[in-house]
Formats: C-alpha cells, sequence, structure tokens
C-alpha cells in the first residue's frame, strides 16, 4: 500500500508507524485508518511503534471528515473501521508500543490505549472528550478505562472530559511511563530495541495470556498458563535462554 496519512519506517526489528496530520493534529480520517490498519501487519517486525507527527500523538475522528453523516453511517464507520483497527492493536502477535509526544484526544486516546505499551513525554494529556460534542466515549474506551484505572476514574474522565497529564496518568496506572521530554524519544527508541531483541514467543504469549485473563475465571486462567508457558518451553529461545542463564550472558534470541 502508498502511505499518504502516515509513514512507516522499519529498522532493527522495529516498524514505527507515524500518524502524519500535523495540520490537524493527525486526526483520524477514513484513509488513515485504512492505512493504519495495513501498517500494523507486522511481517519481519519484532515491535511496532505507533506515534504522531507534529506537537500531537492523535486529536481523535476528524470532525470535518464525519460531517453529515446520518447515525447507520456512524454505527458502520465504528464496526468497519475502528474495530478492525483496534482489534489489529490487541491481536498483533507483537508488542505493540504507543509513544504518545502530545494530546491523545478522544478516539486517539482509545488507539493509544490499545496498545500493549503507552511511554508517554510529560508534554502529553489524555482526554476522554466525547460528551463536549454530545457523543460518548467510542473505540474501546468504555471497556479499555475502567479496567486501567478502575469505574471511579473511568466515568469521571468520561462525564467531564477533562484532560489528564502524563505525569498523573502513569500514576493511577493508565499508561506504562511519562518522561521528561528531552528524553523521550530517545527512551522510547531504547525500549522498542530492547522488546525486538526479546524472545517473540514468549512476548506473543504474554499478550495472550494478559488478554485471555479479562474473561476467565482462575481455573481456565492457570489452564491457559500451563498452555501457554508449554509452548514457550519447546521453543529454541528458550534454550537459548537457560544457556544464556548459566553463561552468565545476555541471550541471543532468534525467534524460533
Amino acid at each position: 500500500m502508498e502511505y499518504r496519512m502516515i509513514e512507516v519506517a522499519e529498522a532493527g526489528g522495529v516498524r514505527i508507524v507515524t500518524l502524519n496530520r500535523p495540520e490537524v493534529m493527525n486526526a483520524l480520517n477514513a484513509p488513515m485508518r485504512a492505512e493504519l490498519r495495513a501498517a500494523l501487519e507486522p511481517g519481519e517486525a519484532r515491535v511496532i511503534v505507533l506515534t504522531g507527527a507534529g506537537r500531537a500523538f492523535c486529536s481523535g475522528q476528524d470532525l470535518g471528515d464525519g460531517q453529515g453523516l446520518t447515525p447507520p453511517e456512524v454505527e458502520r464507520i465504528l464496526a468497519e473501521e475502528y474495530v478492525p483497527l483496534l482489534m489489529a492493536i490487541v491481536e498483533s502477535p507483537v508488542p505493540v508500543i504507543a509513544a504518545v509526544g502530545g494530546p491523545a484526544v478522544g478516539a486517539g486516546a482509545s488507539l493509544a490505549l490499545a496498545c500493549d505499551v503507552v511511554i508517554a513525554s510529560e508534554a502529553a494529556v489524555f482526554s476522554q472528550s466525547f460528551t463536549r460534542i454530545g457523543l460518548i466515549p467510542d473505540a474501546g474506551s468504555t471497556w479499555l478505562l475502567p479496567r486501567l484505572v478502575g469505574s471511579a476514574r473511568a466515568m469521571g474522565q468520561m462525564l467531564f472530559g477533562e484532560p489528564v497529564s502524563a505525569a498523573e496518568a502513569a500514576r493511577m496506572g493508565l499508561i506504562w511511563e511519562a518522561v521528561p521530554e528531552a528524553e523521550f524519544a530517545a527512551h522510547w527508541q531504547a525500549r522498542a530495541a530492547r522488546l525486538a531483541a526479546g524472545p517473540p514467543a514468549a512476548l506473543a504469549r504474554v499478550k495472550q495470556a494478559l488478554r485471555a485473563s479479562a474473561g476467565n475465571g482462575l481455573e481456565e486462567q492457570l489452564a491457559t498458563e500451563a498452555r501457554l508457558q508449554a509452548e514457550c518451553a519447546g521453543t529454541e529461545d528458550f534454550a537459548e535462554g537457560v544457556r544464556a542463564f548459566m553463561d552468565k550472558r545476555a541471550p541471543r534470541f532468534a525467534g524460533r
């Protein structure tokens, strides 16, 4: 696919997908959603990083792109465009990092929170601003937010639509970490490189196990862990990890 709304670069097993409509704070329109869906196919990448050009991560749905839509068309866009995009992130076999350097608003916040790890600059804010234009939070926010921060905080964020700073988001468990703006780029790049050097089968199954836990009881989850652990134990990377531990050296995971 030819990319016009995003930029895609890949090196060292890390694919960097950059939302590239800085003039509208990387607002999501239909072409961008289609391009993102294609770019999230991991191919040879071992980690995907989703970030934004300019001063924002993503300001959410492009309201100009949605003017005049009928209620059935709104429902169709959510079902046919947003759902596949979000599920591509959640179900990706490789870790997906959201590198949030600026505001993540509305569906832009949902997009970030769907990622496996959110690393934010201290210049970033997260806002569930839907009610300010007479809508409810969508793109997965009503599922994601209470599981990340609990019902009370989720309800407050959604009813009031007030921005949450990156530092506060990290304190409440909404995101993984907030780092000083000057260190942001180098920090997320180092984090991505670390995951790219990790054992792909184990990382993929960490995602599977954690996602499954949301719908499992304890006994079901223990069975899931046992099955996935057995799969990891059969990989060459596990054998290499043990050898490296015994040899007191860094492991060299080949992805087998």
